[in-house]
């Protein structure tokens, strides 16, 4: 009986000295050593204890462990681990340097491989590349393309070549929230789809979320697109580059004070149109973009940094047609540090999209945008090793100029200005990252919104409020005709929509290697693109929800099971998923969107579903790395009659979206020859865009007339869509020894010249008089030559 007394006793001394043991933070950034960039996703990992976390996007940490000596390791994909013994008695700010993996070839494999599998963490859906990853692609033209490398992910999708925008598990175009160093970005693309506004070089991060949304992001339905430019190397000049056949690139980083802060600028441009003069060819079309970003660290406790994006295109047919567009971006942001377990950001940010058009054979300019300014402010709280919160307010105002006619010589047309739209989305948030156990973890959290839509000059009035109204004589919607006309200050209130957006995701591993997820969330979208193309066009006008427009709402639930294979050198993800979407706008047969004033009177709102399974198997290590992405889905929407005399569109039943794809295989593989030679090729084979063919014909005359069903939507599909894509880079031997290094891409998108279908037309042959399908195809075989450098 006393030797049972004694060992309970001395089980209490050990659990009491267990739960008693003092603990302490460490906390600190994580840096490149080579440039003094922070890093994103870090591991700081104590094994003895089994305790770790990540650094967040400013390359923080915090962690709390038991006093004492303590083993520590700090690793990044394509750095070399950091392997130390800490003897923790108090609180410790701890910095960290990585220096790159470059001494072997399997190490250089291995850097390529920071879209790695995180197999622990709740979040699901998400998927990161870099811009060592994305110059690897091949794409037309030879660019490396943020975009076209997404497309070649599971579950995201474009309305073909040359289409701008992309497409998220059967989402829209203007449901992707795209962010550049937090700024929304609207027009992600260049020259009408053919290149991204992103420039490979000057991008540190990029990161796609399709579901599992955190609570911090709010505004779009679909996914988010989060990307952070370089910060500029704080420890030597650098200057980094690229000349290819249409396009050239320089990007310009160094340090101000040298180790405190830095400066980055980056330039691109493209050049093809210079030489259209030598073919008599009095056309352009080019664009061009500039980066920028300086940052100072003021002390251990508090950073500022400026980030900006400006971006430019030009199209013009003869100087009677010019077609201009762009971006501009800026973002002022102090990090500070209250104590070592609170981390906030403060931003102050513009975004502005401007759209303008001169047609010097009527006589007018054109011009149209949206402006916002953001306010916003997060916070990183560390509770504990268990328990990490993030929360933060959000402040949008946003301006929406939806047109202004301008005549630009005496003859011209008639000033005209539509009315200008305002509002304000307010935005609360908070998120909680809590490890049940050490097989079991959640991330939940909630999300408030709050959409005001201001007074503006003029708003039209409808009979019992229906801005479109149902022929039934001759069975066809039509636009009505306003009653009257309400009048409101800025300061009015027209409308007022809130909306709470809960968010959760949860996953339990089952061993070392593998685990499954589950998570829902529900997303509110308050602004609406309004476009009746399959892809976004630079003429397409942003809208606000409002008396007439209702906001769109999703509920989007996922699954996934998630496995490392051989010690990482492979790994295996399985996702199925089903979004459900309130108030997705159509529109009525023959509606006119351009310098609409009366906008309300082409719409209709229906609901939209998607549902799927996604598939990405990868090969992460070797010579020979790459992925197999396939994604069997169907993406539809309904808009049911209003009473029971209306048919609706296609007579009130589902029909698929013009962004559905069902099935959608992409192959991307890389092989590293030598030291010397590097390869790398694409597949890409997706079902035909759904659209409308004839179902008839008629004379008129001496015309033959084609005949469409306006009773029916997207009952027919473009021919199925397939390419392949080769490139190889040389890296010459003497770049070892001298500071200029250099290494060519040469590259040929669409192999073996795949006429793929952009659109087909039916129109009458001029020389038998007999209607035809017409198939229009953008790109054949395209060969690339880049030359790209760094000293």
């Amino acid at each position: 009986m006393l030797h049972i007394k004694k060992m309970f006793f001395l089980l209490f001394l050990i659990a009491f000295n267990a739960l008693s043991q003092e603990k302490h933070t460490i906390s600190g950034t994580i840096y490149d050593d080579s440039s003094n960039e922070t890093l994103i996703g870090v591991s700081i990992y104590f094994p003895e204890l089994n305790s770790g976390t990540t650094t967040n996007e400013y390359g923080f940490y915090s962690i709390t462990v038991p006093e004492g000596t303590q083993k520590l390791q700090i690793s990044y994909l394509g750095y070399k681990t950091i392997l130390k013994t800490i003897n923790i008695r108090e609180k410790l700010t701890k910095n960290f340097k990585l220096k790159e993996e470059t001494e072997s070839l399997n190490e250089i494999v291995i850097k390529s491989n920071v879209e790695a599998l995180n197999i622990k963490t709740s979040q699901m859906s998400v998927n990161r590349l870099t811009s060592a990853s994305i110059k690897k692609i091949p794409v037309v033209l030879g660019e490396a393309d943020v975009i076209k490398s997404l497309i070649l992910l599971p579950g995201v999708t474009s309305a073909g070549e040359g289409a701008s925008g992309f497409n998220v598990r059967g989402g829209a175009a203007d449901q992707n929230l795209i962010l550049l160093d937090e700024a929304i970005v609207f027009n992600s693309s260049h020259l009408f789809g053919f290149f991204s506004v992103f420039n490979p070089d000057v991008i540190k991060d990029v990161k796609l979320y399709k579901g599992g949304i955190p609570a911090k992001f709010g505004g779009r339905l679909s996914s988010v697109l989060d990307i952070y430019q370089k910060e500029g190397n704080s420890k030597e000049f650098k200057a980094t580059g690229g000349i290819g056949l249409v396009s050239s690139r320089l990007l310009l980083e160094g340090p101000i004070q040298k180790e405190k802060s830095s400066f980055l600028i980056g330039g691109r441009s493209s050049y093809a149109h210079l030489f259209l003069p030598l073919f008599d060819n009095d056309n352009t079309a080019y664009f061009y973009d500039l980066n920028t970003k300086i940052n100072f660290r003021l002390d251990d406790k508090n950073s500022l940094f400026f980030s900006g994006y400006f971006g430019k295109d030009v199209f013009g047919i003869n100087d009677s047609f010019v077609n201009t567009y762009g971006n501009s971006v800026g973002n002022l942001r102090w990090n500070h540090l209250f104590s070592d377990k609170i981390f906030s950001n403060l931003s102050l940010i513009y975004s502005d999209y401007f759209y303008g058009l001169t047609l010097d054979f009527v006589g007018f300019e054109w011009e149209s945008g949206i402006t916002n300014f953001n306010l916003k402010y997060d916070i990183n709280h560390y509770i504990s090793n268990k328990i990490k919160l993030s929360y933060g307010i959000n402040n949008i105002y946003s301006n929406f100029n939806p047109g202004k006619i301008a005549p630009n010589r005496e003859d011209g047309v008639q000033a005209e200005e539509l009315t200008q739209k305002h509002a304000i989305e307010l935005a609360s948030y908070i998120d909680v990252e809590h490890k049940i156990t050490n097989n079991f973890r959640l991330q939940y959290g909630i999300r408030f919104s709050n959409f005001l839509r201001l007074g503006q000059d003029e708003l039209n009035t409808y009979t019992n409020d229906k801005a479109v109204i149902y022929n039934e004589e001759f069975k066809k919607y039509e636009s009505a005709d306003a009653t009257g006309v309400d009048t409101f200050k800025r300061t009015d209130l027209i409308s007022n929509f809130h909306n709470l957006e809960p968010r959760l995701s949860a996953s339990y591993t089952l061993n070392d290697n593998t685990s499954i997820k589950a998570s829902y969330n529900r997303m509110v979208q308050y602004l609406h693109l309004l476009t009746n193309t399959a892809s976004p066009t630079p003429l397409d006008i942003w809208a606000p929800s409002g008396k007439y427009i209702d906001p769109q709402l999703l509920d989007q639930f996922a699954v996934g099971y998630f496995s490392s294979l051989k010690e990482g050198d492979y790994s295996l993800e399985v996702e199925s998923f089903y979004k459900d979407i309130q108030n997705r706008i159509d529109y009525i047969n023959g509606a006119n969107l351009v310098a609409n004033n009366e906008i309300e009177t082409v719409i209709l709102n229906g609901q939209a579903r998607a549902y799927g399974l996604e598939l990405l198997f990868k090969k992460n290590r070797g010579k020979f790395t790459g992925w197999l992405a396939y994604t069997l889905s169907r993406s539809e929407q309904q808009t049911p009659g209003r009473t029971a005399n209306e048919p609706g569109i296609n007579n009130g039943e589902w029909y698929s979206t013009p962004f559905d794809k069902t099935h959608d295989l992409s192959i991307n593989a890389g092989y590293e020859l030598n030291e010397k030679w590097q390869f790398n090729a694409n597949f890409v084979l997706q079902t035909g865009q759904p659209t409308n063919y004839p179902v008839g014909q008629y004379q008129f005359e001496a015309l033959t007339i084609p005949v469409f069903n306006d009773n029916t939507r997207n009952a027919d599909r473009l021919p199925l869509f397939h390419r392949f894509d080769v490139s190889a880079t040389l890296t010459p031997r003497k770049n070892k020894n001298r500071k200029l290094q250099g290494e060519w891409v040469f590259g040929i998108y669409n192999l073996y010249n795949r006429q793929n279908a952009a659109s087909i037309n039916f129109s009458q042959n001029d020389e038998t008089l007999r209607n035809e399908a017409v198939q229009t195809s953008i790109f054949g075989i395209v060969p690339s030559v880049t030359y790209n450098f760094k000293f």
